[in-house]
C-alpha cells in the first residue's frame, strides 16, 4: 500500500462513517455550506470527482447507488472505486493530465485536487448532522500549511467562502476550517 493509498483509506473511511452514521431524517439538514443540506455535501462529492477523474486520467467511475436514494451507499461506492485506483500495483505508472489542473501522477492528483474536499466535507457533514467534527490532525496540519502558502488565491479562486477570522493561537483544525471559509 502507498502512502497515498493509506491517506485515502484513512480519510475516506471517516466520512463513510459520518455517512453511515447520519440519521434518515437529517439528510435534509443545513450544511455549513450555503444552500446544501447534508445529502448535498455526498452529491458534491459524488457528482464532481468521477468527471474530474474521467477527464484528467480516463478513469470510468460510472453507476453505483443514486445519492438520492441512499447517500452512504453512493459514497461507499465512489470510495471502494477511487480505493482500487489507488491499491493497483501499477498506480506509479498512470498519470493525470487535465486541461485546468495540470499534469500529476494520477495518486498526487487525488491527494492534491479530491482528498482535502473529502476531509473538508466530513466536517461539513458532521456539523450538519450533529456528529463528532473532529478531522485526523495529520492531515489538518498538512492540508493547513498547503493553502496558507496559497496566501489569497484561495479565496479568489471562487472555490472557498471569504475567510473567517479566527484567534491566532487557534487549533490547526479551526485555522483550516476558517480558512475556508467555515465558521468553526
Amino acid at each position: 500500500m502507498t502512502e497515498a493509498s493509506a491517506r485515502w483509506r484513512r480519510i475516506a473511511e471517516t466520512f463513510a462513517q459520518r455517512t453511515q452514521a447520519v440519521p434518515a431524517d437529517a439528510w435534509a439538514n443545513q450544511s455549513p455550506c450555503e444552500g446544501w443540506t447534508a445529502r448535498d455535501v455526498v452529491a458534491h462529492l459524488v457528482e464532481w470527482v468521477p468527471p474530474f477523474l474521467h477527464d484528467g486520467a480516463g478513469l470510468a467511475i460510472g453507476g453505483g447507488p443514486s445519492v438520492d436514494a441512499d447517500p452512504a451507499a453512493a459514497w461507499t461506492h465512489l470510495d471502494d472505486k477511487i480505493q482500487a485506483v489507488l491499491d493497483a500495483d501499477d498506480i506509479d505508472d498512470h498519470v493525470f493530465d487535465h486541461p485546468r489542473a495540470g499534469r500529476h501522477r494520477l495518486d498526487e492528483a487525488i491527494e492534491r485536487f479530491v482528498l482535502g474536499d473529502v476531509l473538508i466535507h466530513t466536517w461539513d457533514l458532521s456539523r450538519a448532522t450533529g456528529q463528532d467534527e473532529r478531522l485526523d490532525p495529520a492531515m489538518v496540519a498538512s492540508m493547513l500549511a498547503g493553502l496558507e502558502a496559497l496566501g489569497d488565491i484561495l479565496e479568489q479562486s471562487g472555490q472557498y467562502a471569504a475567510r473567517v477570522p479566527v484567534a491566532d493561537d487557534a487549533d490547526d483544525q479551526t485555522k483550516l476550517l476558517a480558512l475556508t471559509g467555515r465558521q468553526p
